[in-house]
């Protein structure tokens, strides 16, 4: 039990999680720094998931000036802590249990008691994150060198939507590149040694595209740039585009006329259905 009239005598605050506690610890420290001059130790305990556990940590902690703070989210186990505690005389701090039944009593529903659920979902959002980087660091032919770390790579002519598309899939989490086909200049020869099944060339009917560049002409005030949308040369472009996509062996994906999300699911269940069997790399 910790001596309220030897101060210097408290020495460590245990913090106990089902997941990894990592909240609770920065909830610990921020709470320490307004007492500056303490001595005090701070020690994560994260995964404990049973009463066997509960009872090593209170073996551990009883004979050391110290209190326990903790955030499981079983009621049990929860319960079994803090009268362990008691029966010790060790001070527990039980961070979890009124906030859960306070807001169990507004919603009028249990909770999960699922350990580890934050850190699931904080995951998933940094996967999105990363992904979205991905995509950035990737639009419009950008690094090239490092083209074999992306899931989904796709090729198209300009203004036949390749950056919207891609950052669309990488919301969804998706390592997304995008690399413009422009007839007459060599496309990145790492896309040689990429797995073709990875490769999707958009492809866009020539009165949509037309309709694009010129909208994109206005956009940027350069009416010089005839040859841009023009409608023969735009054709000719698609013609070469399609040969190339052919000869390679490319994936081609018909997106004129498509919302983004239809033409992403037609991707990703491509993508999803071709590499089932190892699902590693899938996603």
């Amino acid at each position: 039990m910790i001596d309220t009239h030897d101060p210097s005598a408290f020495q460590m605050i245990y913090v106990a999680s089902c997941g990894e506690g990592i909240n609770a610890f920065h909830l610990v420290e921020s709470t320490l720094i307004q007492f500056p001059d303490n001595k005090i130790t701070v020690v994560k305990v994260p995964q404990i998931r049973s009463e066997v556990q509960v009872d090593e940590l209170i073996d551990k902690v009883k004979d050391i000036e110290s209190l326990i703070v903790h955030t499981i989210v079983n009621t049990n186990l929860r319960k079994y802590l803090t009268r362990k505690g008691m029966e010790h005389k060790i001070v527990t701090i039980d961070l979890m249990g009124p906030v859960l039944s306070k807001i169990q009593a507004f919603l009028n529903q249990d909770p999960l008691e699922k350990p580890g659920l934050y850190r699931e979902r904080h995951q998933v959002n940094l996967k999105q994150v990363s992904a979205i980087d991905f995509a950035l660091a990737h639009d419009d032919g950008l690094n090239p060198e490092t083209l074999n770390e992306a899931e989904i790579i796709l090729l198209g002519l300009s203004r036949a939507g390749k950056t919207p598309l891609s950052m669309y899939m990488a919301v969804l989490g998706w390592k997304v590149a995008n690399i413009p086909f422009v007839p007459g200049v060599p496309m990145p020869a790492i896309l040689d040694a990429v797995d073709r099944r990875r490769i999707f060339a958009l492809n866009i009917n020539a009165k949509q595209l037309v309709a694009h560049r010129k909208m994109r002409q206005e956009s940027l005030g350069a009416s010089d740039m005839k040859a841009y949308s023009s409608r023969k040369d735009i054709e000719e472009e698609i013609l070469m585009a399609h040969r190339h996509y052919i000869a390679k062996g490319y994936s081609m994906i018909n997106v004129s006329n498509k919302p983004i999300e239809t033409s992403a699911e037609e991707i990703i269940e491509m993508i999803t259905r071709r590499f089932k069997s190892d699902a590693h790399l899938v996603h």
